[in-house]
């Protein structure tokens, strides 16, 4: 796909093709005038609000080590060029390019649909992971709060939660993560791809610096949050030099341990991906692009159970050497510490009965975390240890992470 020259300001993709779900597509393409074109003007963000009947979504993948997970948003503004989640967008009939960076969307009642969910009798209680597809924390939750109330309604239900983000607005809700941390019912990883500040801008192009994401585990794990890395994605010849660089500055900021993934390009991502190759590193992109085809048996992506996340071949196997020395080196092999699940607990609500007699309340059913029994995950936030042996896995195409009841429907 040939790059489009014009590139929009502050975001990641430069293109907005259409979604391959319609019957009419759309497509960008350099006309030989570019330059007597105008710039383009600033892309606005919209928000829209999604009237979600539910809000805990599940996955049977066998390589992901938790099976329920709540994305308060879709979309993300952060536009980060190599996100795995942007293929969903299509979904929804918009592109996977810009649209997915400029057209969000929210789930205004997430705490009140989660607090019904929770509050089921035959509800059993299982790790839940906040950001499994888009960031939690992107700027339009500063304003509209929507993760804030979702973990106060996990933690009040006393529910273990983990989540993932790159940035620094985590720390606005230290005043939860912290007591919630000291109870067991809560772990937190922070995703740094780069040190080097002007790639971080044109690769993530809004979200937080990386010094901010590195004094973000500083201050997590101050608080007694118990905080993993994640080196996510590692790109051969763009960013993998600096995988020692990252751990050891993860490190001395007090993260417990570090996972890491090897770049996925699965659908639109591929094109999206060497546009923007082509846009701002010119020079290296066949180099960048051959090297991860040599992680994919010569594809841009293959998506079998138990290779997609860290690839195969010698390229990946070097990187999951120098990535296992590094942790060793820099002291990020420890295991976090156990989830709490027997402390769920529906809330009383206003208006329920007292207790008469004074009967002690009826003990915790006894469960066990589906994330032991899976395979080996990228992401040691969800407590499977990376260097023990991993379940053999089948064979098989990726899962969709989202269940039949968690999609999202957009109004006007």
């Amino acid at each position: 796909m040939p790059p489009i020259p014009l590139q929009t300001k502050g975001r990641g993709a430069r293109s907005n093709d259409t979604s391959r779900f319609l019957s009419l597509q759309r497509e960008e393409f350099d006309d030989g005038w570019t330059a007597d074109d105008e710039r383009p003007k600033p892309l606005r963000t919209v928000i829209q609000a999604d009237q979600a009947k539910t809000i805990i979504a599940s996955n049977d993948s066998p390589d992901i080590g938790f099976n329920r997970s709540i994305n308060p948003y879709r979309g993300c503004e952060h536009g980060c060029i190599y996100c795995y989640a942007r293929p969903a967008h299509a979904y929804l009939g918009l592109s996977p390019g810009l649209d997915f960076e400029s057209k969000l969307f929210f789930k205004p009642f997430a705490h009140e649909l989660l607090a019904r969910e929770l509050s089921k009798k035959r509800y059993q209680p299982q790790v839940i992971h906040i950001g499994g597809d888009t960031d939690p924390y992107q700027p339009a939750e500063r304003k509209l709060r929507v993760t804030r109330q979702v973990i106060e309604t996990l933690y009040r239900f006393k529910h273990p939660f983990t989540l993932i983000t790159k940035s620094a607005l985590v720390l606005r809700d230290l005043d939860i993560l912290g007591p919630a941390a000291a109870e067991g019912l809560c772990r937190v990883a922070v995703s740094i791809t780069t040190l080097d500040r002007k790639l971080a801008r044109s690769m993530e192009p809004r979200a937080a610096t990386p010094d901010r994401r590195v004094e973000a585990v500083r201050a997590l794990t101050a608080a007694g949050v118990p905080t993993a890395v994640m080196f996510a994605p590692v790109i051969p010849a763009l960013n993998d030099h600096e995988l020692e660089a990252v751990l050891e500055r993860s490190a001395e900021a007090g993260a417990v341990t570090a996972g890491y993934v090897v770049i996925r390009l699965p659908r639109e991502i591929s094109g999206l991906f060497q546009q923007w190759l082509s846009s701002d590193h010119p020079g290296r992109a066949a180099r960048v692009m051959s090297l991860i085809r040599q992680t994919r048996g010569g594809a841009d992506y293959t998506a079998d159970w138990g290779t997609r996340q860290k690839g195969e071949g010698p390229v990946a196997e070097l990187i999951a050497t120098r990535f296992a020395a590094a942790k060793r080196r820099f002291g990020l092999d420890r295991e976090m510490p156990a989830m709490d699940l027997t402390a769920f607990k529906v809330p009383p609500k206003a208006g329920d009965q007292m207790d008469l007699f004074g009967e002690a309340p009826k003990g915790p059913v006894a469960v066990k975390d589906v994330s032991a029994l899976r395979g080996a995950t990228a992401n040691p936030v969800h407590g499977f240890p990376l260097n023990q042996p991993a379940t053999p896995l089948p064979a098989g195409p990726e899962p969709c992470l989202h269940s039949k009841h968690a999609l999202w429907r957009t109004e006007g």
